[in-house]
């Protein structure tokens, strides 16, 4: 699934679970669900992300970045720190710079838990609170997506390489997977017109 589908699934799904989350609605807490819904896709040189973040778009470039900011971080971590949370990043860092498009961490459970034990901690020690709970909304929802896709997602990663994938699914940029993603846009973002009004 493309990143802009990914971003406003996540949105439409925050605005229809506000007001059911601890804090109800707020701008941070679609930020973090927005940035959790693109996440999963770092692994990608070409994703949404990737495009502010590497200065070349491709996998060298990714290898390279990721590989590096992992080793720093668990250096840092060596020589000031000795937190689990920085030990976790500069591991998925190395892990991310490593792995191919949806054949590895970022697109499974584990991925999920790690990253979201680095947000949770990141939020402790700010005070963001409830944080973790917009983060795994917008990354299970990626998983879900990608899950209607003919690729699937290594959901078990590395316990079993299997890719899990919905009876039904779809192939990303045909013309019948381009029109579906598009009525998915256009959905959302008539349920967040309609909604949003009613929130404020």
């Amino acid at each position: 699934m493309n990143g802009k589908t990914h971003a406003g699934v996540g949105l439409a799904a925050f605005v229809a679970l506000s007001n059911k989350l601890p804090d109800g609605f707020s701008y941070m807490g679609m930020g973090v669900v927005i940035l959790a819904s693109l996440l999963p896709d770092i692994d990608h040189p070409k994703s949404i992300m990737n495009r502010y973040i590497l200065p070349f778009k491709n996998n060298g470039a990714k290898v390279t970045l990721y590989f590096c900011s992992g080793i720093i971080v668990l250096y840092f971590d060596y020589l000031y720190a000795n937190e689990p949370a920085y030990k976790a990043l500069g591991i998925t860092l190395i892990t991310v710079g490593l792995s191919s498009h949806r054949n590895g961490l970022t697109h499974s459970l584990l991925g999920m838990i790690t990253f979201s034990f680095i947000v949770g901690y990141i939020g402790n020690k700010y005070n963001l609170k409830n944080i973790t709970y917009y983060f795994i909304i917008g990354y299970s929802l990626h998983l879900l997506c990608d899950m209607s896709t003919n690729r699937g997602v290594p959901l078990f990663y590395p316990f079993k390489n299997k890719k899990v994938k919905f009876p039904f699914t779809y192939r990303v940029g045909s013309k019948f997977g381009n029109f579906i993603e598009l009525v998915l846009i256009a959905a959302g973002l008539i349920y967040i017109i309609y909604k949003l009004p009613v929130m404020s």
